[in-house]
């Protein structure tokens, strides 16, 4: 069962070494690195939660598979994961030590939804409008398509969130016509 307390705790040893030994951008490149793998591989997720293999199994496979890929700093993270038994922890553990580097590193993620695919102009220029409007310096640009919003975009900067999308404002009129908005009411 996934325990975020548990995992930001270790992303947290994780980081706060890797600041302190200077290898803060190699080990973030690592988690992504392991990120990439464990997501990309379901198999290798159940083989770390599972309780029949034996430590020394599940430490030869994350050997193999990331050899020559990640620091002497992460793979010794990855054998203490291993010797406390926590290694089935580790894509919740990637998901925190990522989110405490962006915040470490200033960098706010913002959110936004379009019908079609948005075209790097398109993004240039939302992402050019938040930094004018609030006091982000840093922006990642994560871009959903939902064609269920028919046109228009929602964007989620933070915690401001903005609904630009034609489907909102169908469902404005709708509630509208619901309520007899239009239909004088006499009394």
């Amino acid at each position: 069962m996934p325990n975020p307390r548990l995992a930001s705790r270790y992303a947290k040893s994780l980081l706060d070494l890797a600041v302190e030994r200077g290898q803060l951008e190699q080990v973030y490149n690592d988690v992504l690195f392991l990120q990439n793998l464990i997501g990309g591989s379901r198999e290798l997720v159940s083989m770390l939660r599972s309780p029949v293999v034996s430590a020394d199994k599940k430490q030869a496979v994350l050997d193999a598979v990331s050899k020559g890929n990640i620091s002497d700093l992460t793979v010794a993270f990855n054998k203490l994961l291993i010797s406390k038994n926590r290694e089935g922890e580790l894509p919740e553990i990637i998901s925190a030590f990522i989110s405490q580097y962006k915040v470490k590193k200033g960098i706010q993620i913002v959110t936004l939804t379009t019908a079609v695919p948005a075209s790097e102009e398109i993004k240039r220029l939302i992402i050019e409008q938040v930094k004018k409007t609030s006091n982000f310096q840093t922006i990642e640009l994560q871009e959903k398509v939902d064609p269920s919003i028919i046109g228009g975009f929602k964007l989620q900067a933070g915690d401001k969130f903005v609904d630009a999308s034609v489907a909102y404002e169908l469902n404005q009129v709708a509630r509208q016509f619901e309520n007899n908005d239009f239909i004088y009411k006499v009394r």
